[in-house]
């Protein structure tokens, strides 16, 4: 039995027929940025009403409806809370070998500044680790450790969530341009060179930008050379890379080039960097822990000496993270890949895979619509983060006893998470399997001469329905292209303009979010908190994107 799309509901035209579709989106936006619910009941109401639309609207068969929201559901638990678990499980076994202390100290005596320490560790490391595996694992490492030195748990997600913007169209080496090339059929090397020239600008911000967000307007004073010096470096590097050599490997040496100039900096400027201006208490008040999420409490700087530990004990305290890039380098080294995917299984999907069937204009002729789960339990990033974790166990000896009861406690803190993963995951695959993200699509094909300003919204929306780059690139990469031609531009251009504005929908993905939010315990006011801070920088940022977008569809050679 086979079903197909239908993309306009009950008869009405597309901009009606859009209003109804996105009433999930609208869902849980009112919830989680009216409303203020936490971000697990928007995810699960969210889900309600996509079922509601699906079958009531699409008239989509009960049985795939339902088979569409498990198939995300399982998405939602693996790969994607699979990274998350092993990520946090990392962290608090550096924890608990007393090795984070040693991690702090050593950063804390390259600068004691937060500002520079958060240019350090979310921008240029989570950059890093965002080029090797992406899928949630820079937010999660890197907030841990933001707390770890000290930052408040809603400072350390709202800067690793900033932060982790440009570095997410070339992640997981270059998994998203590589799928867009490949459901498009368009040059690799044109789209990496597109998605750069987009993304650029908005990298040689970036850094100021963060530290502006969440310090406010004083806290650039002092920082703001390492904080262009930082912009400049990564966004140049990553276009002279995407450009030039490929997107595999555009965010890992951009990342590296960022960090050894960083501390370069550091280095020729610590005699006059010793501390922090007392003049930023306000910008400090935001990121120290021992003020409170910037509710007005007063805030005591401590003063402590830094202990200067021998050499081999700070190698040994930043082995854990060694060993994450390592693996994760290695796990991405083709031989192991092929060794590793031998025993990876992938499932048609029951009920669902090539059930539904695509209809024109989404598709030039009538497709089956694939289900496919890959089960690639060896191969995964998050199976690369449990070799480190295992590593990091047996090199700092602890032992295994401790070792259960710290995944005890990881398994406790990612309950409400996880549920908010699935439920979210749940509703994009849904909303993608019974017509309602092509409903969407189609009515910003309908936007004409401002189509390349909605190319780069509709990838937004993409990141923020499924929480990746990838999903989105696959999702409208090809409606990119059909809506480009039949309006005369550039569909290279129209396709990175989606990638381009997936990245700056990453920071407000219900995913995305609960992943801060496992990592550094959030409660459920400070998730809601959480997105309405980035919500806000996210429609800045893409009404910049968008503004770029249309500058070179209409002033440049594209």
């Amino acid at each position: 039995m086979t079903w197909q799309q239908t993309y306009l509901l009950f008869g009405l035209g597309p901009g009606l027929s859009c209003l109804l579709a996105a009433l999930p989106i609208l869902t849980m936006l009112l919830l989680l940025g009216v409303m203020r619910k936490p971000a697990w009941l928007a995810g699960l109401c969210g889900l309600a009403v996509t079922f509601a639309l699906a079958i009531g609207g699409y008239h989509m068969p009960a049985g795939a409806a339902v088979s569409a929201a498990f198939y995300g559901a399982a998405f939602g638990l693996f790969p994607i809370c699979w990274i998350i678990f092993w990520a946090i499980t990392l962290f608090r076994v550096t924890v608990e070998t007393g090795r984070f202390e040693v991690i702090k100290d050593s950063i804390g005596r390259l600068t004691p500044d937060p500002r520079l320490q958060a240019l350090l560790i979310a921008f240029t490391f989570a950059g890093f680790l965002e080029g090797a595996s992406g899928f949630g694992t820079p937010v999660a490492i890197a907030s841990t450790m933001l707390i770890g030195l000290g930052f408040s748990p809603f400072a350390a997600s709202a800067l690793c969530l900033l932060a982790n913007t440009t570095p997410v169209a070339f992640g997981s080496i270059g998994i998203p341009v590589y799928t867009l090339a490949g459901t498009t059929g368009l040059p690799l090397d044109k789209l990496s060179a597109a998605i750069a020239a987009i993304c650029t600008p908005i990298a040689l911000i970036i850094p100021a930008y963060m530290i502006l967000a969440v310090g406010g307007i004083t806290s650039l004073s002092g920082v703001w050379v390492p904080a262009l010096l930082s912009g400049v470096v990564f966004g140049g590097a990553q276009f002279f890379i995407a450009t030039f050599i490929g997107p595999a490997l555009t965010d890992l040496l951009a990342a590296l080039l960022t960090l050894g100039v960083l501390i370069v900096y550091l280095r020729l400027t610590a005699p006059d960097e010793t501390e922090p201006p007392i003049a930023h208490v306000a910008m400090l008040h935001y990121f120290s822990r021992r003020g409170s999420d910037g509710d007005g409490t007063s805030l005591v700087i401590e003063e402590r000496i830094l202990p200067d530990y021998p050499l081999s004990e700070v190698l040994r305290a930043w082995m854990p993270y060694a060993f994450v890039v390592g693996c994760v380098l290695l796990w991405g080294w083709e031989p192991l890949q092929k060794l590793l995917n031998r025993a990876t299984v992938v499932l048609r999907w029951p009920g669902l895979h090539d059930v539904v069937h695509r209809m024109p204009p989404i598709v030039a002729t009538e497709a089956p619509y694939h289900a496919l789960f890959t089960l690639n339990w060896l191969a995964a990033a998050g199976t690369a983060c449990m070799a480190a974790t295992l590593l990091s166990v047996v090199a700092l000896g602890m032992p295994f006893y401790d070792f259960l009861i710290v995944l005890g406690s990881v398994v406790r803190q990612l309950r409400l998470p996880v549920a908010t993963v699935s439920s979210v995951l749940a509703t994009a695959f849904l909303m993608n399997y019974c017509g309602a993200t092509a409903t969407l699509g189609l009515a910003f094909a309908a936007t004409g001469v401002l189509f390349p300003f909605f190319s780069v919204v509709l990838g937004w929306i993409g990141v923020f329905l499924t929480g990746s780059d990838t999903s989105s690139n696959a999702l409208f990469g090809n409606l990119q292209v059909i809506t480009a031609t039949r309006l005369g531009f550039s569909p290279v251009l129209m396709a990175a303009a989606n990638s381009a504005g997936g990245v700056v929908g990453k920071m407000i993905s219900l995913q995305t979010i609960a992943v801060a939010a496992a990592s550094t315990g959030l409660t459920e006011a400070q998730q809601v908190r959480l997105f309405r801070f980035t919500l806000r920088h996210s429609i800045l940022l893409i009404m910049v994107t968008g503004g770029i977008a249309l500058a070179y569809a209409y002033l440049s050679h594209y």
